[in-house]
């Protein structure tokens, strides 16, 4: 039997990059599988790929109203919700002195509020069942600081406060919560990224993604399998013991 069958996922962002990749790797272990995000078009066809019973929600992570209401829709259609990877998550770069009062509350309220909202709808039915799985999906910028990413940085500081005080709380309740810190991983996020370099230094593509590939070790960039992976070993029942953690998946770049 697959470690995770009748376990009832959500991953949030699931629609593309590493929350598809978690979404592959949750559905290939036995999980059923709600893809929550914005975009229906795009979670319907990471849906389609997935070879397990996948139930669709769209909602902003910063609405509350939307959040209670995908959650219940989550529990109508595939049940209790055990694992929940909050995975949905916006990076914009900027020097400290032209942050915006916008920029830092979106920042905050796409990387951190939306983790604090979905948790909380969540964690009402993993205490009731008495077993369940947070993972968080962070950022080597939550382990150490970047240039020109202040706000991010800040948010994603957040998500691995807001992970060690909630794992505290719930250590003898059987419910784990994690966090993941990817480094510079490739999606199209990141693709993304590169071109606003390109577009702000005016450095060829290449250069710019070198600047990236700098940061780790092996001289690459992390694959979103690859944090997927991390992501699925602390969701499986033998992996109570871990909890409270900021896994770096950064090549050694963070230590």
């Amino acid at each position: 039997m697959k470690p995770l069958a009748g376990k009832h996922a959500v991953v949030t962002g699931g629609g593309r990059g590493i929350g598809a990749a978690i979404a592959t790797a949750l559905a290939g272990a036995g999980a059923r599988l709600t893809l929550l995000g914005r975009s229906r078009a795009q979670l319907e066809a990471q849906a389609r790929k997935l070879a397990t019973e996948v139930h669709v929600e769209t909602c902003d992570v910063t609405d509350p109203a939307q959040v209670q209401q995908a959650f219940e829709g989550a529990s109508r259609a595939l049940g209790n919700v055990d694992i929940l990877v909050n995975n949905a998550g916006q990076a914009e770069s900027r020097p400290f002195g032209k942050t915006d009062l916008r920029l830092w509350r979106t920042m905050i309220e796409v990387n951190l509020t939306g983790t604090f909202l979905c948790t909380q709808a969540a964690l009402p039915g993993m205490l009731a069942a008495g077993w369940g799985r947070i993972v968080n999906i962070a950022s080597t910028a939550g382990l150490r600081g970047y240039p020109y990413v202040s706000a991010y940085c800040a948010a994603k500081h957040g998500v691995i406060g807001l992970t060690r005080a909630l794992a505290l709380e719930l250590a003898r309740k059987n419910i784990t919560v994690n966090a993941v810190c990817p480094g510079f991983t490739q999606t199209e996020l990141l693709e993304a990224s590169l071109a606003a370099i390109v577009q702000k230094t005016g450095r060829s593509a290449a250069e710019a993604r070198a600047e990236l590939v700098r940061h780790n070790p092996q001289g690459r960039l992390v694959e979103p399998e690859e944090v997927a992976q991390a992501v699925l070993w602390l969701c499986l029942p033998g992996s109570a013991a871990l909890t409270g953690q900021a896994i770096a998946v950064a090549g050694g770049e963070v230590m």
